[in-house]
């Protein structure tokens, strides 16, 4: 089992950046994906970003490449999400997600924490 929790969530106007923290619980092996994915009002949850555990192989979505990073906080055993140059489009709840392989669908999820970027 793994327990996900995220943080970092909160109100920016556009340009500015937040810091998204996904505290990381349980069993987790190298071949773990941790991914981060939101969810707009109206709209279909949408795939942001994604690595492995062990840190290597990081994938964005092409709406968020150059302005978006994820990484591992080893200390902390956290996935972080850096988001820079935000935009009003930015604006979602943004969940933390892992899955065992990228074979099988994520099946850990967090709470979500809500990002609102204002023009």
């Amino acid at each position: 089992q793994v327990q996900l929790v995220e943080s970092g969530g909160g109100l920016v106007q556009a340009g500015g950046s937040l810091r998204l923290s996904c505290a990381v619980s349980g069993r987790t092996f190298s071949t773990y994906i941790m991914g981060w994915f939101r969810q707009a009002p109206g709209k279909e949850r949408e795939f942001v970003a994604s690595m492995r555990w062990s840190g290597s192989i990081t994938t964005y979505a092409d709406s968020v490449q150059g302005r978006f990073t994820i990484s591992r906080d080893n200390a902390k055993n956290t996935v972080v999400l850096q988001m820079n140059n935000l935009k009003p489009e930015d604006t979602a709840v943004y969940y933390c997600a892992a899955r065992e392989a990228t074979t099988l669908p994520y099946n850990y999820w967090g709470q979500g924490t809500q990002v609102t970027v204002s023009s």
